[in-house]
């Protein structure tokens, strides 16, 4: 197990001993720090961890109720659920607020380690600048993705208390050129210094490494191009991809391989958060179970990550009577009976006047329908569908390692690559590209080359050797979307993009069934603005722009 330590000067900024317990290690000497004791590399790590593990708050309200579960992974609605699984779809400022407030809260995080590291700063060192203009691409792709509009030319800027909400093509434009910067900075240095200058173990993503620091930004560049393509205006976009196929990216070897943070799974749930702090914390009321998107298209296709993203239902016997209370019986238990033969389940039915039984033997994998309304919810037994894997959900107390969060995978680089070739950007070998992705994808879940092989070479989803190029993207955009599992607001990205998996995007009709929610039944495109935006003159002109601040405002990338 990994022990993510900081060593906090009291001398320095204050804000960041806060809350921050086993995470920690407090420097206590009382006689002061020299020049040679002190650098910006011990800000580094909390402006990392913070981006991809909240504490709790945030992780409960922005990742599990709004993206994990717009990208299709995961469901309430269960019947031990303590909410249908219309949660997030019908607007909650609560629930919302928490998540809007989160990511614009986090702005200043980066910016101070910015300005800290820039030319004249406090701590100067260009290399920890360049990472900072690398993490606040990341930032700002994960929260304009969200919401659309945000700020960024004037944000942090001093004297400017309103900033302006910048069109999204502006953000992107502007994270490009940070990352290009970034690249430039960097150039053939392999690290931020010697001795104190050295970040290595404070750097979470990249472990020090400066070269696999300029891949990530280019496979972010790579990323930030490709979605922009076929939008309104997109004339950056293909110089962006052009510039980043050129480059260096995130690849198969040991070096350059995916960047992911591991989780430290000792620490207080109020510092960085885990999907097992609301698990266990909260009993089976907050449980949620595998969407069955995700189940089918894993099991359809002997997909070996199947038993390494979930675990299978428990199963048993399960009876349901038309006790004359619900008009809607028969189209309601119709439903469950046809959501358990599309995942291919094997159960017994029987039914006797009014009552049927189902008798399903455990040990089988099967998915929760997405979006189901409160009506339905007596229906939808818990023990009849897949919860998340132990990795994923394991008790953050049993201090055993757990899945590590996504920050950026070298599956997706090769993935979008395979995507240039299809559309005619690049030339090269698709089918390579491709096949190299899903081997990389594996590989984040330790399963091994030769299972990877197996489902590559017998799986028609792993292939892309012949087809439209429609089917071909589509399948690509499939494995993207797997990949992303545990990173929902990539997830739900990618869906929105792409149209992929297209039974997601397609959102729900039937409100015997569903929940429509305030989309009436439209997938969801975005989050709203939190109340605190609203305080700015400039959101006005924001939602005037883009269109009325509702989930189902389409944003400009989206296609």
């Amino acid at each position: 197990m990994r022990y993510i330590k900081l060593i906090v000067f009291t001398t320095l900024y204050l804000l960041v001993v806060s809350c921050t317990e086993d995470f920690d290690e407090l420097n206590t000497d009382q006689q002061g720090f020299t020049e040679e004791e002190v650098s910006a590399k011990f800000f580094l790590t909390s402006v990392q961890y913070l981006l991809y593990s909240p504490d709790r708050y945030p992780y409960w309200r922005a990742h599990l109720i709004h993206a994990d579960r717009f990208a299709g992974h995961f469901c309430f609605g269960h019947n031990a659920s303590w909410w249908s699984d219309g949660l997030g779809y019908t607007y909650d400022a609560g629930y919302t607020d928490a998540a809007y407030d989160w990511l614009a809260g986090y702005f200043g995080k980066v910016k101070s380690f910015q300005e800290l590291t820039a030319v004249g700063g406090e701590y100067e060192n260009q290399y920890m600048y360049a990472m900072a203009l690398i993490i606040k691409g990341l930032y700002y792709q994960m929260y304009t993705d969200t919401f659309g509009m945000v700020p960024f030319t004037e944000a942090g800027v001093e004297g400017i208390l309103t900033p302006v909400y910048d069109e999204q093509k502006v953000i992107y434009e502007g994270i490009i050129a940070d990352l290009d910067e970034a690249v430039n900075i960097i150039g053939d240095a392999e690290n931020t210094g010697i001795g104190i200058e050295e970040v290595r173990e404070n750097d979470l993503y990249c472990g020090g490494d400066l070269q696999k620091w300029k891949r990530l930004a280019n496979t972010l560049k790579l990323r930030i191009g490709m979605r922009a393509l076929g939008a309104e205006g997109d004339d950056f976009a293909m110089d962006a991809i052009t510039s980043a196929l050129s480059s260096p990216l995130l690849d198969d070897s040991e070096r350059y391989g995916s960047v992911v943070m591991e989780k430290d799974f000792v620490i207080s749930q109020w510092t960085a958060a885990a999907y097992g702090d609301i698990w266990y914390n909260f009993g089976a009321g907050s449980d949620w179970t595998m969407g069955s998107t995700l189940i089918n298209i894993l099991k359809d296709n002997n997909d070996p990550r199947l038993g390494v993203y979930a675990q299978p239902a428990i199963g048993g016997e399960f009876i349901f009577e038309d006790d004359g209370t619900d008009d809607n019986y028969q189209a309601r238990l119709d439903f469950i009976i046809a959501s358990l033969d599309e995942g291919g389940a094997d159960y017994t039915l029987t039914t006797e006047g009014t009552k049927t039984t189902i008798e399903l033997p455990g040990e089988q994998y099967i998915g929760q329908p997405t979006r189901l309304n409160g009506d339905i919810y007596p229906y939808v037994r818990y023990n009849l569908f897949s919860t998340p894997s132990e990795k994923v959900i394991q008790d953050k107390g049993a201090k055993t390692p757990g899945y590590d969060e996504i920050v950026l995978t070298s599956a997706e680089s090769y993935f979008l690559q395979a995507e240039a070739v299809v559309r005619g950007i690049i030339s090269g070998d698709a089918q390579a590209l491709f096949a190299k992705g899903i081997t990389e994808a594996m590989k984040l879940w330790d399963i091994s080359v030769g299972e990877a092989a197996k489902y590559i070479e017998n799986e028609a989803i792993a292939d892309i050797s012949a087809g439209t190029t429609e089917e071909k993207l589509e399948k690509i955009a499939l494995q993207r979307w797997l990949v992303s599992y545990t990173d929902g607001f990539e997830a739900w990205a990618i869906v929105r993009d792409t149209g992929y998996p297209s039974n997601l995007a397609a959102g729900v009709s039937d409100p015997v069934l569903f929940e429509l929610g305030t989309l009436n039944g439209a997938y969801p495109q975005r989050m709203r603005y939190g109340s605190n935006a609203q305080a700015n003159p400039n959101y006005s002109t924001a939602i005037s722009t883009q269109g009325p601040d509702v989930q189902g405002t389409k944003l400009w990338f989206a296609k």
